[in-house]
């Protein structure tokens, strides 16, 4: 079992950053894929960016240049840094972890999940 934990959440003005942070516990070395999801208000769920043990990532469109996924191994920990943000990157966002999915579309592993809330 792989236990995760997310914090960084918040309330930030439109352009501006946050960071999320995601502590992971017990057999994290049976993880290969780690990310977030987010879930918008009324919306459903979506990948918005992923880091594999290889060193891969993957970003949804509407993130890049402005998000940057970070996995330290020594630590753990999987961070989200978002910059830029947009009124329309508010949502729950969700640490996630997988085992044998590296493309991390069906996650075995979700946090509680954090709100991110971007005003105009």
């Amino acid at each position: 079992q792989v236990q995760l934990v997310e914090s960084g959440g918040g309330l930030v003005q439109a352009g501006g950053s946050l960071r999320l942070s995601c502590a992971a516990a017990g057999s994290v070395f049976r993880v290969n894929a780690m990310g977030w999801y987010r879930q918008p208000p009324g919306k459903q769920r979506e990948l918005v960016a992923r880091f594999t043990r290889s060193g891969s990532t993957y970003y949804t469109e509407s993130v890049k240049g402005r998000f940057t996924i970070s996995w330290d191994n020594a630590k753990n920990t999987v961070a989200l840094q978002m910059n830029s943000l947009k009124p329309e990157d508010t949502a729950v966002y969700y640490c996630t972890a997988a085992v044998m999915d590296t493309s991390l579309r069906n996650p075995n592993y979700w946090g509680q999940g954090t709100q991110v809330t971007v005003s105009s």
